[in-house]
Order: C-alpha cells, then structure tokens, then sequence
C-alpha cells in the first residue's frame, strides 16, 4: 500500500500580508539586504512556496547609515548604461550612499531577488527611505527587530 504526500500551495485566501519596518541604522549593507529579501520572499512564513507570493511589504528606514564593509564604498561600483555606444557609467558606493542612499539599498535587495516577473513584483513592495520618517503609518507596520550579527563591529 502507498501513501501519497500531498504538496501544500497557498491559495490567495491563506496569504496574509503584515508590513514591516526595518530599521538600517547601523547595519551592514549585504546582511541588510538578505534579510529583507527573504522577508519580501516570504521565506520566514510556514505557508512559503517558491513559485507564490507569500512576502510581506517592508519599509527600510535610515537607508543612509548603513554601513559597507571592506572599503567597499570605494572599491565597488555601480554601473549603468544610457543604451548608446560609450553610453557606460560607473559611480562608487560612497558616492551613491553620499547622493542616493535609497538607491544603494534598493541595488542590493534587488541583487538577491529572483529575475522573473515574481521577483519584480516582490521588489514592488520594498520601500526605501533616507532618514527615520515614512509615509506608510496608514498601514500600522511592525517593527522588525534584526539580529545582532546585523550590525557592524563598533
């Protein structure tokens, strides 16, 4: 006799989406971004399927005093393309943390999501903010509390 395992997928009424705010003061960039893209994932729920969308929005605050490691604000670059021939540009992470530290913090969630439609739609429900105010108190998001390895070494 056989037993068959049935494979659990969420339907749209078992999803329920909270909304979180993670605070970046302090944290180091890549530690950051892992743990916001498994939160936009869904990853931390017990209802988690790789091919639905069971994350939950997150408001990242304090994106400009997240910390790189490594002289990595000098070392790494950000690139983009204006789609002409010469058309590349390249800035350093401390000249992007110094103008758009939303952007910095955006490039390296986005890094870590998948590249289909799926992982796009999880990037839309990121929210990035400079400083320590945001205009999502409307949707009473959580504080989210990350782990003491987050932070850099003082």
């Amino acid at each position: 006799m056989r037993t068959s395992v049935r494979t659990f997928s969420p339907k749209a009424e078992d999803i329920v989406k909270q909304w979180l705010v993670v605070d970046a003061d302090g944290m180091v960039l890549g530690r950051l971004a892992t743990t916001v893209a498994s939160l936009l994932r869904g990853k931390h729920k017990a209802i988690f399927a790789p091919h639905v969308d069971t994350g939950d929005h997150v408001v990242v605050i304090n994106a400009s005093k997240v910390v790189l490691t490594a002289g990595k604000a000098d070392k790494k670059f950000a690139y983009s393309h204006s789609g002409y021939p010469g058309g590349l540009r390249s800035t350093s992470y401390g000249d992007l943390l110094a103008t758009k530290p939303e952007e910095v913090v955006r490039r390296a969630i986005r890094g870590m999501l998948p590249r289909t439609r799926l992982g796009r739609a999880q990037l839309g429900k990121l929210k990035v903010y400079a400083g320590s105010e945001h205009p999502h108190q409307a949707q009473q998001p959580l504080p989210f509390e990350l782990g003491e390895r987050t932070r850099a070494k003082a």
